[in-house]
């Protein structure tokens, strides 16, 4: 699905307000996966992933006029998927807190848009291969700000973590992805 400006989440976020069912199957379709990605990182368990992801969209349905006034609604559901799913762990499993050391993610992927595709396929697969080899509290990190836009008070927030410490993880994965590039690209020359 391709990737939704501000604007058109402001616009779906008005709609929903007025009661729009589409809109909320357009922000579903949207988020559903990176909300399923990061939930599945806390709870281990596909099929408690993807219930926490339906009931942070029942949430949403049931909230959606107050949510019409929200800034950042990213945010807003990466926090009641924290939150869902830390419930989850309290009841199945009986964890009082989430350890960011124990959570998992997927493999980590570009999508490239049309103006993207000025990039070889080599050198996005590197780029790729290089995120996905960093460290996993770096790589969450990395992904919630890059690919998720979020602001790093609001990931340290959401990962009950200092903001210095988001800005250095952020730090050490642009550094690691500037020293591998180049040195990729110094060998071809």
């Amino acid at each position: 699905m391709k990737k939704l400006t501000i604007t058109q989440i402001n616009e779906l976020q008005f709609r929903l307000s007025n009661d729009d069912q589409n809109a909320l199957k357009e922000l579903f379709g949207h988020y559903s996966k990176r909300l399923f990605h990061f939930a599945y990182s806390i709870i281990h368990s596909r099929e408690l992933a993807e219930e926490i992801v339906e009931d942070v969209f029942i949430q949403v349905w049931q909230k959606r006029i107050k949510l019409s006034t929200l800034e950042n609604l990213t945010w807003y559901l990466y926090v009641a998927t924290r939150n869902i799913s830390c419930n989850y762990l309290r009841k199945y499993k009986k964890v009082i807190h989430i350890d960011i050391d124990e959570l998992t993610l997927p493999n980590y992927t570009i999508d490239a848009t049309p103006e993207e595709l000025i990039i070889s396929n080599e050198a996005l697969q590197n780029i790729n291969k290089i995120i996905n080899e960093l460290p996993l509290k770096c790589r969450i990190i990395f992904k919630l700000v890059k690919e998720d836009g979020l602001k790093y008070k609001e990931v340290a927030g959401l990962l009950n973590l200092t903001t210095k410490t988001v800005e250095n993880q952020m730090g050490i994965a642009l550094k690691k992805l500037h020293a591998a590039l180049d040195h990729r690209f110094y060998i071809r020359e």
